[in-house]
């Protein structure tokens, strides 16, 4: 099994440029989608006071109460939509909440539809699970959003959910009700990866119970509320699978911790102002970063609306983007992610991540264009 999985890219990118830096260079990191701000006080305070009130010992495998239902009054509030706190299952961040949800629906052989490009991760997550990933290309030019004629081609009696993610990692996009309806009314099991839903800007997330309810939401604390350290995540799932992914989740991990819970339900109650400063400055480096890519000369077809990442072409440069990315660490000293992690629709481009300072932006995309002279020059 080990044999059949990939690397992931980022990671490697992110080691090399921190041996770099060991070496007492600079390295702009554009690479690595994780927040820079800290995580709120007020949920910080929260976990302290937890800790010291004894708050340490297992809790219940499908996590607290108190969560749950904070999570259910989070999407009613959100989105509208009314979920019980009985279908709710904490867990030890979002990719755990994705690989539950995958043991628990798969059978050894059967079908995932995922994008391509898509999440690094989601193919091993299925193949660990005994199912095959079956992916279908999306495409820039027509905004990366699903065409539901390919989505029935890749349909087989083998078929047992798809995979969607909007907003979207590596591209930003957020899908379209539109799309989000015809996905819905394919008849399959739609997981529904919402880890970045809050970070979108001039146009809502929508979750997939809006549309259907054979679907598995999965969501958590990382990115949103800047706690990716914290490990803590959720997913939703019809009733029927409730049961599996807690017999799941109680051999494999047991139950979430408690003071991480509890510094959950306040993130969702008490930290909402926090939240939204966060979302603002990131779409003040959003458009750092799109304007100073376009002056480098990149275009972009399809401006991203959500997460933190902007996926240019740059196939102009090299077809090989796992080579050039390395490039670019090498000589230029800035971190971005090879395309090619995620899935052969990703060769030629490269993300960049702005989870980063506007003056690291600024500092980054400098470095880019005494990088791309020196290529166009032949002095490198």
């Amino acid at each position: 099994m080990s044999e059949e999985i990939s690397p992931f890219y980022v990671m490697e990118v992110l080691e090399r440029a921190q041996e770099i830096e060991a070496s007492g260079e600079s390295v702009v990191h554009f690479e690595v989608g994780m927040p820079d701000f800290p995580t709120p006080a007020v949920i910080c305070d929260a976990a302290v006071r937890a800790v010291r009130e004894g708050e340490t010992r297992y809790t219940h495998s499908l996590g607290t109460l108190e969560l749950r239902e904070a999570i259910a009054e989070d999407y009613k509030t959100t989105y509208g939509v009314d979920v019980a706190p009985d279908r709710v299952v904490v867990t030890l961040g979002s990719s755990p909440a994705l690989f539950l949800s995958m043991l628990a629906l798969l059978d050894p052989g059967d079908e995932v539809i995922i994008t391509d490009p898509h999440y690094a991760c989601y193919p091993q997550l299925i193949k660990i699970a005994g199912g095959v990933p079956v992916t279908v290309r999306v495409y820039e030019e027509e905004g990366y959003q699903p065409d539901a004629s390919r989505l029935v081609k890749a349909v087989t009696k083998r078929t047992k959910a798809i995979l969607i993610n909007s907003p979207a990692n590596p591209t930003g996009t957020l899908l379209s009700p539109e799309s989000m309806t015809e996905i819905a009314g394919l008849g399959i099991t739609v997981i529904s990866d919402e880890i970045y839903h809050g970070l979108s800007y001039g146009e809502d997330s929508r979750t997939i119970l809006e549309f259907t309810d054979d679907a598995i939401a999965v969501n958590g604390f990382s990115k949103l509320y800047s706690m990716p350290g914290w490990r803590l995540g959720y997913l939703i799932a019809p009733r029927e699978l409730v049961r599996p992914v807690q017999k799941l989740q109680q051999n494999l991990f047991i139950s979430p911790n408690p003071f991480v819970q509890r510094a959950g339900v306040t993130a969702l109650r008490e930290a909402k102002k926090e939240a939204l400063g966060m979302v603002g400055e990131f779409d003040r480096r959003r458009r750092a970063m799109i304007d100073g890519l376009r002056e480098l000369g990149f275009t972009l077809m399809a401006e991203p609306r959500g997460a933190f990442y902007v996926f240019v072409d740059a196939s102009a440069l090299s077809t090989d983007s796992h080579s050039l990315a390395f490039d670019i660490l090498e000589k230029a000293h800035v971190a971005v992610t090879p395309g090619i992690d995620f899935g052969q629709g990703g060769e030629g481009y490269l993300r960049f991540s702005y989870a980063a300072s506007v003056a690291d932006i600024e500092e980054g995309i400098k470095r880019l264009g005494e990088y791309l002279n020196a290529r166009k020059s032949g002095t490198q």
